[in-house]
């Protein structure tokens, strides 16, 4: 099971890119606005309960694909230091099944990602769309790092159309 692990801030193209990605290589999409859908469906977004079961059913759908050896693209708004347990579990939850993982940090310049999160296809889920709250959320998290601890493929995607993006992905993890 290979698992590539798209990350980087909101807005940035990850779940297009993903798309594309999915198209090239077959691997299933698990996207992290899913469990979020799914989850905040009963209990509110950023309360206790949401938080623990987002990332429950996050890890264990993650450790059952590598455990079935289903290859899988999963997508990830990654804050460094917050999120860095997390992303140890996951890594910790595909090897125990032999499975790896591939990360994959894409970026692009701050104007073009307050561009984009204003877009239409942020609609289908409820996706952040407002400029001044990822302003915001840019200031108060670190979501543009590089996961300090693991070897990722870095990706500036601000000029670069997703489906270019996507087959860089492929040739570079060896699909």
């Amino acid at each position: 099971m290979k698992l590539i692990y798209i990350y980087g801030p909101p807005g940035v193209g990850k779940l297009t890119v993903s798309r594309e990605l999915a198209k090239i290589t077959g691997y299933r999409l698990f996207h992290n606005q899913l469990s979020i859908e799914f989850v905040k469906s009963v209990f509110p977004f950023g309360s206790a309960e949401f938080n623990r079961l987002v990332l429950k059913f996050r890890s264990e759908i993650i450790e059952a694909a590598a455990e079935s050896n289903v290859s899988l693209i999963f997508t990830s708004a990654y804050a460094k230091g917050l999120n860095d347990e997390i992303v140890k579990d996951i890594v910790r939850r595909v090897e125990r099944h032999g499975g790896s993982v591939f990360f994959v940090r894409l970026y692009c310049d701050r104007e073009e990602l307050l561009r984009r999160i204003s877009g239409s296809s942020r609609r289908r889920f409820s996706k952040i769309r407002s400029p001044e709250m990822i302003a915001t959320l840019l200031d108060k998290y670190n979501h543009t790092s590089p996961i300090p601890f693991v070897k990722s493929l870095g990706i500036d995607n601000t000029r670069m159309a997703p489906s270019d993006v996507a087959r860089l992905i492929a040739e570079r993890c060896g699909k």
